[in-house]
């Protein structure tokens, strides 16, 4: 009786485990209502295994198991989780090959004791504390991995996939394993090992491709961002000049009143005093491009705030086949990194910036200098920054994203004191 109720035991154990890896696989929420569903699927499966049993046999039983349990956990996973066939499958095939470890410690300790209990003792104990690893330290991460493309999701699935196949081939429905063929002994050590080779080979690729494209991302977030920054700075100057606009009747009131009472210094004083006004939020007109005038007259402005010289020549064309979005970010970037890095230098007088910017044979061509405080670091051709704040450092990086990205060429140096980003796209 003992044993027959530790054999009924392991069995339950084993649907239980199995069950439970896989779902949380799959990426089901750990709530109440999810737990008491789960719970009911596993006696349901459970019943009808010891039925199973009662009527056809163990020998059946085990020939039908995937679909007495596994089909049902994958249709349940698609229905009621409402995951992707794909993402279930994988969580299926991943948790029956979760389950060989659990059994290989229950059949070591049934040889070792020479004991059908021990066997299913030594089971039920590895397969609580295999399931507790697993949800502690593997589950966020293979849900990761399943959920990020259909090729992680295949490339992980692939290995267990064929396990499963194989087992049932080779063990369950013919004795291939147990023929004694070196064939047969040989086979998955094989297979083990090529599908581990491939798997790292493949994974890498994915994961270049993956992080390549999350690159992209940051650095087109970077451009927006920047762009966003940029015009709305633009955006303010132009709603001030609307104001001067609407206040221009108050001026000329004020100055008739001063005029009739022949202040003629106060006029000159007041006039002087509105046209800095106006100067300031009036963009210099650098050259025919007026997005190009808007962002030199706005960071004109920021080099004047921080007392550094800035020369500008610039000779650029209306239009140019070159989205404002990336030409902003273009010179944004530049001439941020320009500023910062002179506002680092202790002396004011060599707070330099010599910018020039022209098209030559339809090509936009960059050249942007100013003096540091600290020689800057090179890693890959790019300057390295030893600031760790979130976002550092994509701005050189969103630069030359857009230059090659138009089929250009960039480069940033160091000579003679000066630090230098020359390109041409």
């Amino acid at each position: 009786m003992i044993e027959t109720t530790i054999a009924f035991s392991r069995y339950f154990t084993v649907l239980l485990f199995g069950t439970a890896i896989a779902l949380n696989f799959a990426g089901m929420s750990r709530t109440r209502k999810n737990y008491l569903t789960a719970g009911c699927l596993t006696l349901v499966l459970f019943v009808l295994q010891v039925i199973s049993l009662q009527t056809w046999g163990m020998d059946v039983t085990i020939k039908i198991y995937p679909l007495l349990s596994h089909l049902p956990i994958a249709v349940f996973i698609i229905v009621y989780l409402k995951r992707p066939w794909l993402i279930s499958l994988t969580a299926v095939f991943a948790s029956f090959l979760c389950c060989q470890p659990p059994r290989w410690i229950g059949t070591a300790l049934g040889e070792v004791f020479d004991s059908a209990s021990m066997d299913h003792l030594g089971y039920i104990v590895s397969a609580l504390l295999t399931y507790c690893f697993l949800r502690k330290y593997t589950v966020e991460s293979v849900r990761h991995l399943m959920e990020r493309s259909v090729s992680s999701c295949v490339l992980f699935g692939a290995m267990p996939a064929f396990y499963y196949i194989f087992e049932y081939t080779a063990n369950v429905y013919t004795d291939f394993m147990y023929s004694g063929a070196r064939v047969a002994v040989q086979f998955m050590p094989f297979i083990t090992s090529t599908f581990y080779f491939v798997f790292i080979l493949l994974y890498y690729a994915e994961t270049q491709k993956q992080a390549a494209v999350q690159r992209e991302r940051d650095m087109l977030d970077t451009q927006f961002r920047q762009a966003q920054t940029e015009f709305e700075t633009l955006r303010q100057m132009q709603q001030n000049a609307a104001t001067y606009r609407h206040d221009m009747r108050h001026h000329f009131s004020l100055l008739q009143r001063m005029a009739s009472k022949g202040n003629l210094e106060g006029i000159k004083e007041y006039l002087e005093n509105v046209q800095a006004d106006i100067d300031t939020i009036t963009p210099v007109r650098y050259c025919e491009n007026e997005t190009v005038n808007l962002i030199l007259s706005s960071f004109a402005a920021k080099a004047k705030q921080s007392k550094i010289r800035l020369t500008i020549d610039a000779s650029l064309p209306d239009s140019y086949p070159f989205s404002d979005t990336e030409l902003c970010s273009l010179l944004s970037n530049a001439l941020e990194n320009a500023i910062q890095a002179s506002e680092q230098i202790t002396d004011s007088s060599m707070r330099i910036i010599r910018l020039r910017v022209f098209s030559k044979n339809n090509k936009l061509c960059i050249d942007i200098r100013n003096r540091y405080q600290t020689e800057p670091v090179f890693h890959q051709g790019l300057p390295v920054s030893n600031k760790q704040e979130q976002g550092h450092g994509f701005g050189t990086k969103s630069m030359a994203h857009i230059v090659e990205k138009n089929g250009g060429v960039f480069r940033f140096s160091v000579k003679d004191g000066w630090f230098i980003f020359q390109a041409t796209t």
